[in-house]
């Protein structure tokens, strides 16, 4: 339990320097909801998420009111979607989005994740009309998030699916064009997919999990920012020593909230992500916390080396601090939502260049980031395979969320409000890739992935 003086700290953390729980997820699996008949399927699905997530948000509310942590999101995952579609005849899975769609509004919750494929090694009948059926279903739906894995360590790089998933974001881009694109921020590309990931969009419930479980992903920039002004002009042992404290605390205060809730709810607590997960609020960047550590703006050289350690800081705190740490757990990166990358990104300082090298230390990969409306798919499809191929090679997991905005240039910017933020548009390479993504077929895993 947290100690008098811990107490006083974590109050402290929360008056000041933004500390929140981001999310409250809730996992639940959907695999005794398959039937042949897509109907009786879909009234399963909506009424085992309506009676186990039925009291989620409310008891969120009162944890929050009572231990006077804030806790911005109440959210649900689920077991992708293509495997319990795929056991119906139906020929189109856009129902079944709109009765995830329906059963989420229906217990209050912010967003549900999981309608979702898995094509890291192939397609099975359910992945490619769910992957078809996606811009769509983002289009008709307000809370659905969709994610694709392509690529893992163990199976290589499925280029067939790279290539479509270029065709399905600038399709979803245009879809909902009027709102600036906004199907593409709830659209997530994946190399190393997890299985206990409480973060949106990527969030679905793995067949590893159980039948239904509580995940937290904590938050906190401000105050790991707060924390690093105390030690300016300090070696990095310092600096270091001073993260990987504060990631503690933080990390604590989620082990409590994801306990409580797990017990109120009746059901077991699984992980807590204790990534920093950034906000477009003045005081909860990840950029201000590089640019706290010594480089002018987010961009400036010197700035993947002070994410490199940040992440690993944050990882060797939180780890002392629960036993039960998963997800994705260090820190984000996403442009849209956070401050001090928006600002970056305005001047200049950030290129999509430099966030792909930034990505081989961060928590995910290139994440809400604006391009011009015109990019091509198969472009859009270059970046993905960029992405992946970091994630396949260093065994970690990385994902791509692009936003092409539909009419817009650089230069311009993209609004979504909330927690998906603002951004400019940032210019994208234009030479082409056409005959690389063309190729199809699989890139072979790395030689590594035969360890056993």
């Amino acid at each position: 339990m947290l100690n008098f003086e811990e107490i006083l700290q974590t109050l402290s953390m929360i008056d000041n320097q933004k500390l929140d729980i981001r999310t409250i997820t809730m996992g639940i699996s959907l695999l005794d909801c398959m039937d042949s008949d897509g109907e009786k399927a879909r009234q399963r699905i909506y009424d085992k998420i309506v009676e186990k997530a039925g009291h989620l948000v409310k008891v969120g509310e009162a944890i929050e009111k009572e231990f006077g942590v804030p806790i911005i999101h109440k959210r649900i995952s689920v077991t992708p979607i293509s495997l319990i579609a795929g056991a119906s005849a139906d020929k189109d899975y856009v129902k079944f989005a709109e009765t995830l769609d329906k059963a989420g509004k229906a217990v209050g919750v912010n967003f549900i994740g999981g309608y979702s494929a898995l094509v890291h090694k192939g397609y099975t009948k359910g992945d490619s009309i769910l992957i078809k059926s996606i811009p769509e279903a983002l289009a008709t739906t307000d809370i659905v998030c969709s994610s694709v894995n392509v690529g893992s360590t163990k199976a290589g790089i499925n280029m067939d699916a790279v290539r479509q998933m270029g065709e399905i974001i600038k399709e979803t881009a245009n879809k909902t064009a009027e709102n600036d694109s906004i199907g593409c921020a709830k659209l997530v590309v994946f190399s190393n997919a997890v299985e206990d990931n409480p973060f949106m969009a990527g969030a679905f419930h793995g067949v590893g999990e159980p039948d239904c479980v509580i995940n937290v992903g904590v938050s906190g920039p401000g105050v790991v920012k707060t924390a690093l002004e105390s030690c300016r002009g300090e070696s990095f042992d310092v600096v270091a020593s001073v993260i990987k404290k504060t990631a503690f605390q933080i990390t604590r205060v989620g082990q409590l909230v994801a306990s409580e809730a797990a017990k109120r709810l009746g059901v077991p607590f699984g992980i807590v992500d204790l990534s920093l997960a950034p906000t477009p609020a003045v005081g909860d960047s990840i950029a201000r916390i590089l640019e706290e550590i010594g480089i002018e703006h987010c961009g400036a050289p010197g700035t993947t080396a002070a994410l490199a350690m940040l992440n690993d800081a944050v990882k060797k705190g939180g780890i002392m601090a629960s036993s039960h740490v998963g997800g994705l757990s260090g820190a984000f990166i996403p442009v849209s939502e956070d401050e001090g990358m928006i600002e970056a990104a305005r001047l200049g300082a950030l290129s999509l260049e430099k966030l792909e090298a930034m990505t081989c230390v961060c928590s995910v990969g290139l994440d809400m980031i604006a391009i011009p409306g015109d990019t091509s798919a198969e472009t859009v499809s270059g970046i993905i395979a960029d992405e992946v191929a970091i994630g396949m090679v260093n065994s970690k997991t990385t994902a791509v969320r692009l936003i092409p905005a539909i009419g817009k240039g650089v230069g311009d910017e993209v609004n979504f409000g909330g927690l998906l933020g603002s951004a400019p548009v940032i210019r994208v390479n234009n030479y082409k890739c056409d005959e690389l993504i063309k190729r199809g077929g699989r890139i072979p895993a790395p030689l590594h992935s035969l360890r056993n």
